[in-house]
């Protein structure tokens, strides 16, 4: 997702960019609070999220203390076997 950036005069994306870290719920019903701009999650596993602006889950191996450059509106419950993760949010 991109944010006008007046500095610039043009659109730049979100990625990279947070003001907050707060702790993911995974859920199989309700996006997070808040898009994630950025994933983060100590320990490793199978994480299955729904891109911010996806239609369809995509599910990943990631290993201990990954750090994940992708906005993320869910993060689902079934199948996740990942833990500690935590969002990046604006």
């Amino acid at each position: 997702m991109d944010i006008f950036d007046e500095t610039l005069g043009a659109s730049r994306s979100r990625a990279g960019t947070f003001g907050d870290m707060v702790d993911v719920v995974p859920n199989d019903a309700q996006d997070l609070p808040q898009p994630a701009v950025k994933l983060y999650v100590e320990t490793g596993g199978a994480l299955v999220v729904m891109p911010l602006s996806g239609t369809s889950e995509v599910t990943m191996q990631v290993p201990d203390f990954s750090e994940l450059s992708l906005n993320v509106r869910r993060v689902y419950a079934s199948g996740t076997t990942a833990a500690g993760i935590k969002a990046y949010v604006i």
